[in-house]
């Protein structure tokens, strides 16, 4: 490559030597030896530096200015996050279960005859989380699941106070729980646009993991509208992704914008070891202050619902079908006594849009549909026959997890079977001699494989539902599979037991591996 520098000033000419080349010259300017030798450096000097662009000018604009320092944002806004702590009374020994039986079934689930020998009555269970002052009159967010269970909830200020918090209302689906607490005069949040919100921006976290209070992380958004496949109620939620490292306890506390704006309520991560691993995820604060309005308004939070089993667009099917590109949610099942079987949909119509806003796969219709109250019309852009047309449908309300299972039959048996085979996920169960279930044979290219289970290792739970028998393995897979979103990225959490040490492990039905603690 040619080096390049800076143009020497006229009055350092005299170090070229005293006749150039001119032979050389003449091919390209055969009457150039006419004129002037300073001329002849004048007229030289352009080709003597063409294509010598100096460094400088090369050099791009710059486009990061300089790291934020967030002090002031710390300061002014450290008040507003608050420690919460849920507490959940566990059943003492010395009580009467049903039937006149000391011991009730989850004791003797964990421990079998050997719960005579245990000490009564058991402790409190505490649960330790973060949370925000949302309004001045003692409204407080944290995540539904940091006081998921409680008896009592309680909120710590930063002054010190401790306030005991009263439930408004909870979505579980969404994760979000409104709380209040008697007091005046309390330093609010203020609400940023997380529409706004961009992969590179800084982001800052302030919470109480493992309880060490007023915690400051930062980080920046590394993707938005992510939908984390696993769990039933994950679609509705289009997840912010930050490098922002949250932790045990970091649940339900503010995710900040570098304008001091709180854009999120950090909720979850993915991770080996059950710490930070460079993965968290917030829910937007425009969806949070939409289930805030319903809860204060009705006390609970209504879906809407059309009753259709979809799953992404490849571009196999896109072509097959004419699609320009893949896009759009495939139909594969109309749930009986829904408006979708009232309307004119059929399976295998591809969903292009919900009242004008593109629907890119299955978890997009889900936010979509799931945005909109029950009762209202919503009109689908569908694709069908090659052509598009529109149909107006009238939302239900989404059921109950329990009533949208209903209608998933588990096939029941008679008889502990001998083996179980999972082929989705490449494996065999088998049980265990002393009672239980392990990993068998495992095909070595298949997604169980891959995602790092072994055979011998002990099954505990499938998606932290206990599994205790072959039967018991067969009906939560054969449940998993029937909700499965269709994405072609769904993953199934396994806990399992190896070498005394218990770890979680996420198979794909894909194939993709992953991990989580």
């Amino acid at each position: 490559m040619r080096h390049c520098r800076r143009a020497a000033p006229s009055s350092r000419l005299s170090r070229f030597p005293g006749r150039f080349p001119m032979h050389s010259l003449r091919m390209i300017f055969p009457r150039l030896t006419r004129f002037p030798r300073v001329l002849t450096l004048v007229l030289l000097s352009p080709l003597w530096m063409m294509g010598c662009t100096d460094p400088e000018d090369q050099r791009p604009p710059e486009q990061v200015t300089g790291l934020p320092d967030f002090t002031e944002l710390v300061e002014a806004n450290a008040s507003s996050v608050v420690n919460i702590t849920s507490v959940s009374s566990l059943p003492s020994l010395s009580e009467q279960g049903e039937g006149g039986d000391s011991r009730h079934d989850w004791m003797r689930g964990l421990f079998g005859e050997r719960a005579d020998e245990l000490p009564g009555p058991l402790l409190p269970q505490e649960n330790d989380g973060s949370g925000f002052i949302l309004s001045e009159d003692g409204h407080v967010v944290t995540n539904a699941h940091v006081i998921d269970g409680a008896n009592k909830v309680f909120v710590r200020l930063s002054d010190g106070r401790e306030l005991v918090a009263d439930v408004v209302g909870v979505d579980g689906i969404g994760d979000i729980a409104l709380l209040k607490v008697e007091a005046d005069s309390l330093p609010a949040v203020s609400l940023g646009d997380s529409d706004a919100v961009r992969p590179g921006q800084w982001a800052l976290a302030i919470g109480s993991p493992y309880g060490f209070d007023q915690t400051v992380t930062a980080g920046v958004i590394s993707g938005l509208g992510r939908h984390l496949p696993g769990q039933a109620n994950q679609p509705y939620v289009p997840f912010i992704q930050s490098d922002v490292a949250i932790n045990p306890g970091n649940s339900g506390g503010p995710l900040f914008n570098t304008s001091g704006q709180v854009v999120g309520i950090n909720a979850q991560i993915f991770t080996e070891s059950g710490a930070f691993n460079g993965i968290s995820f917030a829910i937007p604060i425009n969806y949070v202050v939409d289930v805030i309005r319903q809860i204060k308004q009705n006390g609970e939070v209504k879906r809407g619902y059309v009753g259709v089993e979809v799953r992404g667009v490849n571009r196999q099917l896109a072509d097959r079908l004419g699609l320009d590109e893949a896009r759009g949610a495939e139909v594969v099942r109309i749930v009986e006594g829904s408006p979708a079987a009232d309307s004119s949909i059929v399976a295998g119509d591809i969903i292009l849009a919900v009242n004008g806003i593109p629907i890119k796969d299955g978890a997009d219709l889900t936010e979509a549909l799931g945005s909109l109250p029950p009762g209202s019309e919503a009109s689908l852009e569908v694709w069908s026959d090659g052509e598009t047309r529109d149909v107006e449908i009238t939302l239900a309300s989404l059921p109950e997890p329990e009533e949208a299972q209903s209608d998933t039959t588990i096939p029941e048996s008679s008889e502990e079977p001998e083996l179980v085979v999972i082929e989705t996920l490449g494996m065999i169960l088998r049980p265990l001699e002393e009672g239980g279930v392990r990993i068998g044979e495992l095909d070595p290219k298949g997604p169980a494989s891959l995602a790092g289970l072994m055979p011998g290792d002990r099954l505990i739970s499938i998606d932290r539902q206990p599994v205790g028998t072959l039967s018991e393995a067969y009906r939560e897979i054969a449940r998993i599979a029937h909700n499965r979103s269709g994405k072609g990225n769904d993953l199934v959490l396994f806990l399992v037991e190896r070498d005394g040490k218990q770890r979680f492990f996420m198979p794909a039905f894909s194939g993709n591996p992953h991990q989580s603690r």
